[in-house]
């Protein structure tokens, strides 16, 4: 087997709709966070190859599981993630879990309802958010919010990419339910544009996930440490203009994306909000855990 570096896309931590490791973070975890996410994306990566045969890509994640597991010194990303977490005394769970979702991506290329999505979020995204809680001392009662914010997330990216996942991927994550609900069918997430069913269950499934997003909005308020905290704010204020955007607009039809101009906008409001919260001395209030702990 080749290395499963070489079936990298070329995407990188800048290419994402959230912050990775970003200079917000302190200097000293930033190595172990990249270490984290260069591993997550190379797995991504193989789950979505355009061309790699199915048997293939499980072959790539059992190894990768393998070699992070302590079996091997062929991968780089997991020998690099075994031993950053190594130096943190820190176990692999959060990384094997996001493999059970790469699994999922190719076997697994319809989804029934909202509750299936939400259980494929538990694996492709709540992992991602509890590491780097973990990374900083955090308490496990910030979960829920953080489960929350990190399932929105990845349902604004479901949303966003519905057409390029259809046509490169066969792969849908829009609920049948919801799209059998408005009258919409799978195929036509290969047209240029949304027909009026299919814009209207889009649009359905914004909200609905607007709504979850504010489930997590307490997360800024409950983290302890000052610059995750900024970190999150700025993460949440590009996740909620994401969703306003994908409640008004057609993915299908146009790229919707934060520009720059955005990005800067939506990031300084995120510091000045978390920063002037914590000035203040507002208290943090702990929400209880839910059934995602597991």
């Amino acid at each position: 087997m080749t290395s499963a570096s070489e079936l990298r896309s070329g995407k990188g931590d800048r290419d994402e709709n959230f912050p990775v490791a970003s200079w917000i973070i302190h200097p000293r975890h930033r190595a172990l966070i990249l270490a984290y996410y260069n591993f997550v994306r190379t797995a991504d990566d193989i789950a979505d190859h355009a061309t790699l045969p199915a048997d293939q890509k499980l072959a790539y994640l059992d190894l990768l599981e393998t070699e992070l597991l302590g079996g091997g010194d062929t991968q780089a990303e997991a020998v690099t993630l075994r031993r950053a977490l190594a130096e943190r005394g820190m176990a692999p769970r959060h990384a094997l879990d996001v493999l059970i979702a790469f699994r999922m991506d190719v076997t697994k290329l319809r989804y029934e309802t909202w509750d299936e999505v939400i259980h494929y979020c538990r694996y492709s995204a709540m992992p991602v958010g509890r590491f780097m809680l973990d990374v900083h001392g955090e308490s496990t009662s910030t979960w829920a919010a953080s489960d929350a914010l990190c399932a929105g997330l990845q349902i604004n990216n479901h949303l966003q990419d519905c057409g390029k996942d259809f046509r490169e991927l066969n792969r849908v994550y829009l609920p049948r339910d919801a799209l059998a609900a408005h009258g919409a069918s799978v195929e036509q997430l290969g047209l240029a544009q949304s027909p009026p069913a299919m814009l209207a269950c889009l649009h359905g499934l914004a909200a609905r996930n607007e709504a979850l997003l504010d489930e997590g909005r307490s997360l800024a308020a409950e983290i302890r440490d000052f610059r995750l905290g900024v970190d999150v704010s700025v993460i949440q204020a590009y996740a909620d203009r994401i969703v306003r955007l994908l409640r008004l607009r057609d993915p299908l039809r146009e790229r919707v994306h934060l520009n720059k101009f955005e990005l800067l906008t939506f990031s300084l409001a995120g510091m000045i909000g978390e920063v002037g919260r914590r000035a203040i001395g507002r208290k943090a209030v702990s929400r209880p855990g839910t059934a995602h702990d597991a």
